[in-house]
């Protein structure tokens, strides 16, 4: 005979472990503390299980506890997916995001699956430019959250992580090798001055091989070794490999990336957005 778990009391049981105790997870649902005790019994009395470590002064988890854990959070996670995507009306619109081209990736990716996860009738716009174009476009309410990549920082955006520029160029290429130093760059990409200038105060001879407003022109040249560029550490294209030119080539500057967000938001859906970009940055990003 199947047996099934209670969804409301496993959102209890999730609720006192994050809570730390049965006081603070009742008020955090809006329940009283008598209720969310008789859920957390209920649900060690289907089990056949202790859940709870009740023996310290401070609620803990047993091991089946623990275990048990886990898997609440996935079941409640997919609930509330389901419930969202087949019932949920409200935030309804679109969410306009500005990233710069050259750090989609890995960060955008994650942060748009899990929006769309809590918010399936949001449309979001994602527009990929340069900073420069970017923050005109948020300056002009054009936009409803932006990153950027750029030396400073300006009123009202955050840091979430600063990355240094390293050289890449072609797997296995020679390109750096040659004087003057070939480049490829975008007209308006923020990197290429400060590129030059570290070359002039190296002494190393450089000549803009390729220029294009085209991102894709830009890498296919590299890639093809006609030229060499700068990217965020982590960020280097698939297609291409950072340099290891022992000290041929001269050491660029490290890079904030910043995000920027509409206030006020027009929106909730904005500021999760924000937050599930900030989530995606955390955790080992940042290079002092």
């Amino acid at each position: 005979m199947a047996r099934n778990l209670d969804l409301t009391a496993l959102r209890s049981f999730v609720a006192v472990a994050d809570a730390g105790g049965v006081t603070r997870a009742a008020g955090f649902l809006n329940l009283t503390q008598s209720a969310v005790s008789m859920q957390i019994k209920r649900l060690e009395e289907a089990l056949d299980l202790p859940l709870l470590d009740r023996s310290a002064r401070k609620v803990g988890l047993t091991a089946s506890g623990e275990q048990l854990l886990s898997y609440a959070r996935r079941m409640l996670s997919l609930n509330d997916e389901v419930f969202g995507r087949l019932t949920h009306d409200a935030f309804e619109g679109e969410v306009v995001l500005g990233v710069p081209h050259d750090i989609v990736y890995p960060a955008i990716p994650q942060a748009l699956q899990r929006f769309n996860a809590e918010y399936p009738r949001m449309r979001v716009t994602l527009l990929s430019s340069f900073t420069r174009g970017l923050k005109a476009q948020f300056a002009r309410g054009e936009c409803d959250v932006i990153m950027t990549t750029e030396d400073g920082l300006e009123p009202g955006g955050e840091t979430l992580a600063q990355l240094p520029l390293v050289w890449v160029g072609a797997p296995g290429g020679s390109a750096w090798k040659q004087r003057p130093l070939r480049l490829a760059f975008e007209h308006n990409c923020i990197f290429r001055t400060g590129v030059q200038a570290a070359l002039d105060a190296a002494g190393i001879g450089w000549t803009m091989a390729v220029e294009s407003d085209s991102s894709r022109t830009i890498e296919a040249s590299v890639s093809a070794d006609l030229a060499v560029h700068a990217a965020l550490l982590g960020t280097e294209p698939p297609h291409m490999e950072r340099i290891q030119h022992n000290g041929a080539l001269p050491d660029l500057a490290t890079t904030k990336v910043n995000l920027y967000v509409a206030d006020p938001a027009h929106s909730p859906a904005v500021l999760t957005l924000a937050e599930l970009i900030r989530r995606a940055y955390a955790g080992g990003r940042t290079v002092a």
